[in-house]
């Protein structure tokens, strides 16, 4: 059974192809530290819903679209690892909330152990 870290983030309609660039290198940023997965992706067919939903999860603004990603681990502590390594690497250490293309205080992320596989 493999791990993996989901998150859930709301990116601006105008930023994002700098969220793009950023998803394609920080992906390769975890997989040359040893992820064996990295997705991430647009919301397409997501609508608010009654009680929740990811527009309402994020608290969705006009021009912003949700985005979902997961990484994928052979472990937790094989997640726990390679994201040591991939946050203190120096292309990613210097991020902060004002050079990001997101709002990250509406972001929310989690590790799942998966209970079913096929």
């Amino acid at each position: 059974m493999a791990y993996i870290d989901g998150y859930v983030l709301p990116v601006p309609s105008d930023k994002f192809g700098d969220y793009q660039r950023l998803a394609r290198k920080a992906g390769r940023i975890w997989k040359e530290h040893g992820a064996l997965a990295y997705v991430e992706a647009v919301a397409e067919d997501v609508k608010p819903g009654k009680h929740t939903s990811f527009p309402q999860a994020v608290k969705l603004k006009e021009g912003e679209v949700v985005v979902f990603a997961y990484v994928l681990f052979r472990s937790r502590a094989h997640r726990d690892k390679v994201n040591a390594k991939a946050m203190a690497d120096p292309r990613i250490a210097g991020m902060t909330p004002q050079n990001t293309p997101f709002d990250g205080k509406r972001m929310f992320w989690g590790g799942f152990k998966p209970f079913v596989q096929l």
